[in-house]
C-alpha cells in the first residue's frame, strides 16, 4: 500500500518555524500587535526616524493595548506568559527598534525595578499608571563612564536628615526626557548600591535629550543629570543595596531584547524579498537571474 507523504506550506515570514508551536491566545497576542505596528508604526515611522523622535502620543496607544509591563502580575497588571511578551517585542521590533525598546524600558526595567524592588505604596503609586502609559519611566544606571561597568558609577546618593542627596549623571537613557520617573542607582557613602525614584520636576534633576545619532532614531534616548537632587527616604528601594538590585531588571530586558532582534531579522528578510520581486536586471526579474 503506498503511503502518501503529507506536504505542508510553509510561511517564508516564519523563518524559525515557531506558528505551530503557538497557542491560540498567543497567536491573537501577536497578530493584534502585528496589525498595531502596520497601522500606528510602519506609516510614520520613516519620518520619526528622519526627525529623531518617537511621538509621546504613541506611547498612549501602547498603553492604551496594555503592553506595558504585560508580563508582570498584581497591581492590575495581565501577567502575560514570557512567549506572549517575547511575540509582541518581536511584532514591535519588525516595525522598529526604537518602538521595542521604549516599552522594554517601560516595562521590564522601569516598572519591573519597582515591581521587583520597589516598596508597597511605590507599586501602588507608579505601576497602575504606567501599565496604561498615563506615566512613562526610565532606567538610569548607564553612566559615560560606567557603561559595561556599572560596578564603577560615579552617582553619589548622601544622606541628609530624612532625605537623599544624589549627584551625577547617567547616559543614554531611553524615554529619559519625557518620563515621569527614574529609577536612578547610585552609590552610598558606605559602597551600597541604592535605588532611588526620581521624580520629573524635582530640583537640580533634568533630562536633555541626545540628538544626532547613528541608530535607534525614532527613540527619545537622553542624559540624566543631579545636581543635589533631594530624594525624600520614601522614593528610595528598601530592600537591596547592591548590583543584585540593577542587573537583575537588565536581565529581564535581555529577554524581551532577543525576541526583538527576531523580528528586526524578519523584518530585513521580508523587505529584501519584496524587493528581489519588483527589480528588473536585463529585463528579468532580479530572482530569475540568481
Amino acid at each position: 500500500m503506498a503511503v502518501t507523504e503529507k506536504k505542508t506550506t510553509l510561511d517564508p515570514l516564519d523563518f524559525l518555524a515557531i506558528d505551530a508551536l503557538l497557542d491560540d491566545e498567543e497567536r491573537a497576542i501577536r497578530d493584534t500587535v502585528r496589525s498595531f505596528v502596520r497601522e500606528h508604526v510602519l506609516p510614520d515611522v520613516g519620518d520619526w526616524f528622519e526627525q529623531g523622535i518617537l511621538p509621546r502620543e504613541l506611547m498612549t496607544e501602547l498603553g492604551k493595548l496594555g503592553l506595558f509591563g504585560m508580563h508582570l502580575d498584581g497591581y492590575g497588571l495581565p501577567g502575560a506568559s514570557a512567549v506572549a511578551y517575547g511575540l509582541t517585542c518581536l511584532e514591535l521590533e519588525a516595525g522598529d527598534s526604537g518602538v521595542r525598546s521604549a516599552v522594554s524600558v517601560q516595562g521590564s526595567l522601569a516598572m519591573f525595578s519597582i515591581w521587583k524592588w520597589g516598596s508597597e505604596e511605590q507599586k501602588q503609586r507608579w505601576l497602575p499608571p504606567m501599565h496604561t502609559g498615563e506615566a512613562i519611566g526610565c532606567f538610569g544606571l548607564t553612566e559615560p563612564d560606567a557603561g559595561s561597568d556599572p560596578g564603577s558609577m560615579r552617582t553619589s546618593a548622601r544622606r541628609d536628615g530624612s532625605d537623599w542627596i544624589l549627584n551625577g549623571a547617567k547616559m543614554w537613557i531611553t524615554n529619559g526626557t519625557v518620563a515621569d520617573v527614574a529609577t536612578v542607582w547610585a552609590r552610598t557613602e558606605d559602597g551600597a548600591i541604592n535605588g532611588f525614584l526620581v521624580e520629573k520636576g524635582m530640583p537640580g534633576f533634568t533630562a536633555p535629550e541626545i540628538h544626532k545619532k547613528l541608530s535607534l532614531r525614532a527613540s527619545v534616548t537622553s542624559e540624566l543629570v543631579l545636581q543635589d537632587v533631594r530624594v525624600p527616604e520614601e522614593n528610595r528601594f528598601p530592600d537591596v543595596d547592591t548590583l543584585r538590585g540593577p542587573l537583575s531588571c537588565l536581565n529581564e530586558a535581555r529577554y524581551g531584547i532577543v525576541w526583538g532582534a527576531v523580528g528586526a531579522g524578519r523584518a530585513c528578510f521580508e523587505a529584501a524579498l519584496e524587493y528581489s520581486k519588483e527589480r528588473i536586471v536585463f529585463d528579468k526579474p532580479s530572482r530569475a537571474t540568481s
